[in-house]
């Protein structure tokens, strides 16, 4: 039998995982195994913050393909929970997000400070989204941190722009002032100047309101400043992602 037989009695079967929230290593340690595997072959890839398991099986019958990859996939998904936002190879992160606001009617506002509206125009990517995407604020300057969403002026001369406490006030209020149920903040430093030895390039808090309820997490990135913010911009989704399974979770189980 040829080769060209052969291919054609080959039959393979694919499937592609996307995280966001989680580092390459990670996915890495806690599937060494998986990973080791030669059918399925399994192959992870990172972007701006996400990470990508594609999986590929191959077998001389279509279903039997199909029975190798299902397990592995299974298994990926048990090891990996929440972390995994689609299993969809053309769904992006702000694809589930958006889908999470809009199935619980959840309206949402963003106070962006180092990313200067990258994150809003990320949501702004998915059709539909004016249904729950009501104002964003670019607060550049503490002038404008403290005019449009409420930072104290005595919190900024406290902790300064880049601080766990401002985004805090950011995001409160945001959510106030656009009268949501969500909001996202963001402040940073992208560089390439600006940074200091307490406060480096790379330094982000964001901030994220979910009914009232408010998470800050400070991220330290690094690249290029369009790197630094574009990763700033995933991971506040991935953040505002896992905070809305959160409280979906306390109001099922309360």
């Amino acid at each position: 039998m040829s080769d060209d037989d052969n291919k054609q009695k080959e039959r393979i079967a694919e499937a592609t995982v996307r995280l966001a929230g989680i580092k390459t290593d990670k996915v890495k340690e806690e599937l060494r195994d998986i990973l080791s595997s030669n059918n399925p072959s399994v192959q992870i890839s990172d972007n701006n913050g996400e990470v990508f398991i594609k999986l590929r099986a191959v077998e001389e019958e279509d279903k039997n393909a199909k029975k190798v990859l299902k397990p592995a996939v299974k298994e990926i998904k048990s090891r990996l929970g929440q972390m995994i936002y689609s299993t969809d190879e053309d769904e992006t992160l702000e694809d589930a997000v958006v889908s999470l606001l809009k199935e619980n009617r959840f309206t949402i506002a963003t106070a962006e400070s180092c990313t200067a509206g990258l994150f809003t125009a990320r949501l702004a990517n998915v059709p539909g989204v004016s249904d729950i995407l009501k104002e964003g604020f670019i607060t550049y300057s503490e002038k404008a941190k403290r005019k449009y969403v409420g930072v104290k002026r005595r919190t900024l001369d406290k902790f300064s722009a880049v601080s766990e406490q401002t985004a805090f006030e950011m995001s409160k209020g945001a959510a106030a002032q656009a009268k949501t149920d969500c909001a996202v903040s963001i402040t940073g430093i992208a560089g390439p100047d600006g940074g200091s030895a307490k406060q480096p390039v790379g330094l982000v808090y964001i901030g994220v309101t979910v009914q009232k309820k408010t998470t800050v997490k400070e991220y330290q990135f690094s690249g290029s400043r369009q790197e630094i913010r574009s990763q700033a911009v995933t991971e506040a989704l991935a953040l505002l992602r896992l905070a809305l399974l959160k409280r979906f979770s306390e109001v099922t189980f309360s």
